[in-house]
């Protein structure tokens, strides 16, 4: 049965491959992104081989703890994602409860994160390759501390399965994840700036962990390297005892998933409240405005965009505190002009089969290009405007403020017509309603990426205009030029916006069934 569940699993990760071309272009990208870290950090490992003991004990002892917390944290935040050999679909099976664990177990190892960990692991031989004692020490301290990252993960994922069925817990976890992926910058800056600053306070740091079950198994290959036989084998037993506790609580909560899966029924809500449908006037554009921003407050695919924008001056104050100038904070307005103008160049990929709604109550293309673009400008254009007129508030260059606010206005106004077109006549591969963002989609990726790139760069070229402009007036200085951009973006935006909600009424007009065939092919 072990190895028909771990037959099962590889042939899981095989059928990945057989996917279309683009699908295959797109993980071949992934394999070759987790190759390059697994080849940077084993090409780390293998350099303290030549680094004194304690320095090298110190790097694998907090690397690995690190690897250990990262499983315990990546399933937890991640959980609604897609999970192959998912517990709760042996709820009907017989499988005899310690066959199962051995076999999810070893099948954890089966794909990127798994392989990656235990390929990394097994290169800390390569750092103790000093002696025999200090080489077994570490072959077993990998096996040891990988096993455990498999485990724990599974703990997490088991003990939050019911959670994990919760669309409110999916929208919080889905959302929170990105605030730390958006401040990756800052925050390894900060880490190395207070670790370059405190080096003599990290061995010691790393000397505590080993007597914990998160660095244990990583220090047996330096305890034996530097003859603290005794302390190994105490290590040893920690290493152990962990496992045993992680295998426990996995098969009483693994017991009480199989007794007692998650219920994903709906629930009875009172009805007679129309929201958003209320408020806005009824008709197709406002129908389709309504639709739309209930879409950007409640689905988390469109909030996982409004939560980078207010992230945004973060990372330019952080790295205007680096440079010693807020000048950088000027381009805050047009890039935030740019994210939120292209967040609505995927809306009917959104919309997956609900874009049927559209077509089956005939609403007309020019409608729903107008609804859902102004649905995303009543709010893009006021934070737009706070991005392009606050920065000043720090610089006090106002004569800038003119020429920036034209840009921001001339992205905002043509971005939003330029999506609208793109929606209407190419669809993406976006996770389906209800799924995590972070699920792999399905659908043709190598389209995707060409879409999404094309289309910056068509953009690009429309606003060329108002960026000569900039260029312009800092290479005269004259103040001119900026109030000439200020109604050049503006006018040209808003010309630029109505002709792109036009034409793209019009290719939803002509080619809304294909588009709508295109979007179930995607499923």
């Amino acid at each position: 049965m072990v190895a028909h569940l771990l037959s099962l699993k590889w042939r899981l990760l095989l059928n990945g491959f057989r996917r279309s071309p683009g699908q295959i272009v797109g993980m071949a990208i992934g394999g070759l992104y987790a190759l390059g870290v697994v080849a940077s950090l084993a090409g780390a490992l293998v350099a303290l081989r030549w680094a004194d003991t304690e320095t090298a004990q110190t790097a694998v002892v907090l690397g690995g703890a690190a690897a250990l917390l990262g499983w315990a944290v990546v399933p937890l935040m991640a959980s609604a994602a897609d999970m192959t050999l998912d517990p709760s679909r042996f709820t009907t099976t017989a499988i005899p409860m310690r066959q199962m664990l051995v076999g999810l177990a070893l099948a954890g190892f089966i794909g990127v994160p798994g392989l990656s960990t235990m390929v990394v692991a097994l290169f800390t031989v390569a750092t103790w390759w000093r002696s025999a004692p200090a080489v077994l020490g570490a072959l077993l301290g990998a096996a040891l501390g990988v096993l455990s990252c498999v485990v724990l993960s599974k703990v997490i994922t088991t003990a939050t399965a019911g959670l994990a069925a919760s669309r409110r817990f999916k929208d919080v976890s889905s959302i929170v994840v990105l605030v730390p992926l958006v401040l990756m910058g800052p925050l390894v800056a900060g880490v190395i700036k207070g670790v370059s600053g405190s080096t003599g306070y990290l061995p010691e740091l790393a000397r505590t962990v080993a007597w914990t079950p998160l660095g244990a198994p990583w220090s047996l290959g330096g305890d034996l390297a530097s003859g603290d036989v005794a302390g190994a084998g105490i290590k040893v037993l920690i290493s152990l005892a962990t496992l045993l506790v992680l295998f426990a609580a996995w098969n009483a909560l693994l017991k009480r998933a199989l007794v007692t899966p998650r219920y994903s029924g709906g629930s009875g809500k009172r009805g007679g409240k129309l929201g958003l449908f209320g408020l806005l006037p009824a008709t197709p554009t406002g129908a389709v405005a309504a639709r739309a921003l209930s879409y950007w407050i409640r689905d988390p695919r469109y909030a996982a965009a409004l939560i980078v924008v207010p992230l945004l001056p973060v990372i330019f104050l952080f790295q205007s505190g680096q440079s010693g100038s807020y000048s950088l904070l000027m381009i805050l307005g047009p890039l935030a002009a740019f994210v939120l103008a292209w967040s609505i160049a995927a809306d009917v990929s959104y919309d997956s089969t609900a874009f049927a709604l559209h077509l089956a109550t005939g609403v007309r293309g020019i409608h729903d290009r107008l609804g859902r673009a102004l649905a995303c400008l009543s709010f893009a254009l006021p934070v737009v405007l706070i991005f392009a007129i606050g920065p000043f508030f720090l610089t006090g260059d106002w004569d800038w403020l003119p020429g920036i606010l034209g840009l921001s206005l001339g992205v905002l106004f043509t971005g939003l017509g330029l999506s609208s077109i793109v929606s209407a006549r190419y669809t993406s591969s976006v996770p389906l309603p209800g799924d995590s963002p972070f699920k792999k989609p399905p659908g043709n990726v190598a389209q995707t990426l060409a879409v999404q790139f094309g289309g910056m760069a068509v953009l690009f070229f429309l606003v060329l205009p108002e960026l000569a402009l900039v260029v312009l007036q800092s290479i005269t200085e004259d103040p001119k030029w900026g109030w000439i951009n200020l109604a050049i973006g503006a006018v040209l935006g808003v010309v630029l916006f109505v002709a792109g909600v036009w034409l793209g009424g019009r290719w939803l007009d002509r080619r809304g069934p294909e588009l709508f065939a295109q979007l179930s092919v995607n499923r």
